[in-house]
C-alpha cells in the first residue's frame, strides 16, 4: 500500500504541479487525471470512465479570485485510486470524490490565500533589488512547496485512509450502496446543469433541445451528437462569413461611391473655375 500511495501522490504532483509550470496545461482537468491514474495503476478504461464523469461533474465549477468551488485533481486520483485498488464500486467512488474535491479546495485556499504570502515580503524585496535569480528561485520553490504538499496530503490520505476505506465498503450494506451508485450516476447532471446556468440563452436553446432529441428518442451516441454539433458550428461560421464579407462589400462600394462623387464634384468646379478665368 506505500507504493500505492506513493503512486497515487506522484499522481497528484504531475498533473496539478504540472498544470501550472509552464502556464495553465490543463493537465489538471479530470479527464486527463483520470486517464494518467489509470496508466499508472494498469486500469485504463476505469480511469477514463471516473475522469469522464467528474470532468461533467466539475465542468461548471468556476473559480473566482481566491474562492475555489472543488479541487479536482485530488478528487479524481482517490477516487480513481480506490475504484482499482480496493475495487469500491464507480459510482460509489464518484460520489465519494465530491466532498474530497471540496476538502481540497479547503486546502488549496489556505495554502494559495495564507501560506504562500508569507514569501510575499521576500518577493518585494527581490523586485526592488532587480534580482530575477532570487525571483526564479522564489517562484521554482513556492511551486515546490505548493504542490508537494497536495501530494503529501494525498499520499497520506491512501496510505492511512485505505483500511478504513476498504472496511467502510465491506460494511456498506447493499441497499446503502445502490444509494451511493444512482446518487454517483446523477451526479454528472447536476455539473452540466451548473454549466447551464452560466451559459443558457433563448439564442442558444434550440440547440439545447436538438441534441436533448437526438440523444434522448433518436438514441444517438454522445460522439454522434457532438458529430453534429460540429457540422452545426461549421455550417453557422461559414453564413456568417458570407454576411461579413457581404458587409465589408458594401462598406467598400459606399466608400468608393463617396470617393467618385468627390472626384466628380472637383472636377466640375475645377472646370467651372478655368471657364469664367
Amino acid at each position: 500500500m506505500l507504493l500505492t500511495a506513493f503512486l497515487a501522490a506522484l499522481c497528484v504532483f504531475i498533473c496539478f504541479g504540472g498544470n501550472w509550470l509552464w502556464g495553465q496545461t490543463m493537465i489538471e482537468r479530470p479527464l486527463v487525471v483520470g486517464m494518467i491514474a489509470g496508466i499508472v495503476f494498469g486500469d485504463i478504461r476505469t480511469g477514463v470512465l471516473i475522469g469522464a464523469s467528474l470532468e461533467a461533474i466539475f465542468m461548471g465549477a468556476v473559480d473566482i479570485g481566491g474562492a475555489l468551488s472543488a479541487e479536482p485533481v485530488t478528487a479524481t486520483v482517490l477516487a480513481t485510486t480506490f475504484a482499482i485498488t480496493l475495487g469500491v464500486n464507480t459510482k460509489a467512488a464518484l460520489a465519494l470524490a465530491v466532498p474530497i474535491g471540496v476538502f481540497g479546495a479547503f486546502i488549496s485556499m489556505f495554502l494559495k490565500n495564507v501560506v504562500m504570502n508569507v514569501f510575499a515580503p521576500l518577493v518585494d524585496k527581490a523586485a526592488e533589488k532587480n534580482d530575477p535569480k532570487m525571483l526564479t528561485r522564489l517562484h521554482f520553490g513556492m511551486w515546490v512547496a505548493n504542490y508537494f504538499t497536495f501530494s503529501l496530503v494525498t499520499f497520506f490520505a491512501v496510505l492511512a485512509g485505505a483500511k478504513p476505506v476498504q472496511h467502510l465498503v465491506s460494511q456498506i450494506p447493499a441497499n446503502l450502496m445502490a444509494g451511493l451508485a444512482a446518487t454517483g450516476g446523477l451526479l454528472p447532471a447536476v455539473g452540466f446543469a451548473i454549466l447551464m446556468r452560466m451559459l443558457w440563452s433563448k439564442e442558444l436553446s434550440p440547440y439545447y433541445f436538438l441534441g436533448f432529441i437526438l440523444a434522448a428518442y433518436c438514441e444517438l451516441p454522445s460522439v454522434a451528437v457532438a458529430a453534429i454539433g460540429i457540422i452545426i458550428v461549421f455550417i453557422q461560421w461559414m453564413r456568417d462569413k458570407q454576411l461579413m464579407d457581404i458587409e465589408n462589400k458594401q462598406k467598400e462600394l459606399a466608400v468608393s461611391g463617396v470617393k467618385t462623387t468627390s472626384a466628380a464634384s472637383t472636377s466640375a468646379e475645377q472646370e467651372e473655375e478655368d471657364f469664367f478665368a
